[in-house]
């Protein structure tokens, strides 16, 4: 499983570290897709090939259906780790997350998260400014 928060560059490649910990679970290769939040999504094959079964089969005729799956599939692109743990992000991934120097890497269970640092920041300090208030809509769905 994913989890926990590390800082990497994105270097002059567009290639950002994969943190130690988790490298095993994407030997075999990976995708990464556009995210929600302004983030990008990594997910092992396993876990990307389940969530893109369960997409194509939202109904075609509800226009939400078809845009979430429309942006979560033709972005995602196949990426492998280099001899460094490296993977190499597209420019149209870089440019949708906002990708500069300083990034985060985060783990959330099934998939990485990659941030830009500062739009991470940003979005964890309001997320931890409202947690009791997310806390108490998480009970209404059984947390």
């Amino acid at each position: 499983m994913f989890i926990g928060e590390f800082k990497h560059s994105v270097d002059e490649k567009g290639r950002v570290a994969v943190p130690a910990k988790f490298r095993k679970k994407v030997q075999g290769g990976a995708i990464v897709t556009r995210g929600l939040d302004k983030c990008l999504f990594v997910f092992d094959k396993k876990d990307w090939q389940e969530l893109a079964e369960k997409l194509v089969k939202l109904p075609l005729s509800q226009a939400n259906s078809r845009a979430f799956v429309r942006l979560m599939l033709s972005g995602a692109s196949d990426v492998k780790l280099d001899s460094q743990g490296r993977i190499l992000i597209p420019d149209y991934l870089r440019k949708y997350a906002g990708l500069k120097k300083s990034t985060q890497v985060i783990g959330v269970y099934n998939r990485m998260e990659i941030w830009d640092e500062k739009t991470w920041d940003t979005y964890k300090q309001k997320t931890e400014g409202s947690s009791e208030e997310i806390a108490e809509k998480m009970a209404d769905l059984g947390i």
